[in-house]
């Protein structure tokens, strides 16, 4: 758990810092072509550029540049044999549900409605969904013994199929983006 906190940090933090910086440069200059805007589809410009961008009237991104450095330091304090209390762990679980359901917002928003794709926030999408699935099943691990027999058992199969359930989640996203701009993709892939 230390070192997904501290590596899944650290990744989230760079890319939600390289997209500061992408969307500082598109608000200075809206002629400003991101490095990310590789064709219509993976065009971080037309992310940056949609009133989804800043849904709580900020920029997006700043919420990872505040919120992944806890993650860095939560990582860094395990590593270093800091035994957390439980109400630091029902924070970071209240922050990572928080993360699931705006990054899932993101990516609708982002796949449906703005019709691109930001590789930095996919990365962030993907980091979010690490971190929330295997901080809960450590919260569960956590809690194992004042949970009811129907939610250890439960429990127990969540832990012995997370990797299943982890992939799978992983790969359904992946092919409704691909279903959806299919008309994109397909014909570049062959088929």
């Amino acid at each position: 758990m230390p070192w997904l906190l501290l590596i899944g940090g650290i990744i989230g933090l760079l890319c939600s810092f390289v997209i500061t910086i992408e969307k500082i440069h598109l608000l200075q200059n809206p002629a400003y072509k991101p490095a990310c805007d590789l064709n219509p589809i993976i065009s971080c410009g037309s992310v940056m550029a949609s009133d989804q961008s800043n849904a709580f009237g900020f920029p997006n991104p700043l919420i990872g540049l505040v919120a992944f450095p806890v993650l860095i330091t939560l990582g860094v304090l395990l590593l270093s044999g800091v035994k957390l209390k439980r109400w630091i762990w029902y924070g970071v679980s209240a922050g990572t549900v928080f993360g699931i359901a705006f990054i899932h917002w993101l990516f609708f928003q982002s796949v449906y409605r703005v019709g691109a794709l930001c590789p930095y926030c996919m990365v962030v999408w993907l980091t979010t969904i690490t971190l929330f699935w295997y901080t809960t099943l450590y919260n569960l691990q956590l809690s194992f013994e004042k949970l009811s027999p129907a939610w250890q058992k439960a429990a127990g199969w969540l832990r012995r199929h997370h990797l299943d359930i982890f992939v799978f989640w992983i790969v359904a996203i992946t092919g409704l983006i691909l279903h959806h701009f299919w008309y994109f993709f397909g014909p570049k892939m062959g088929f």
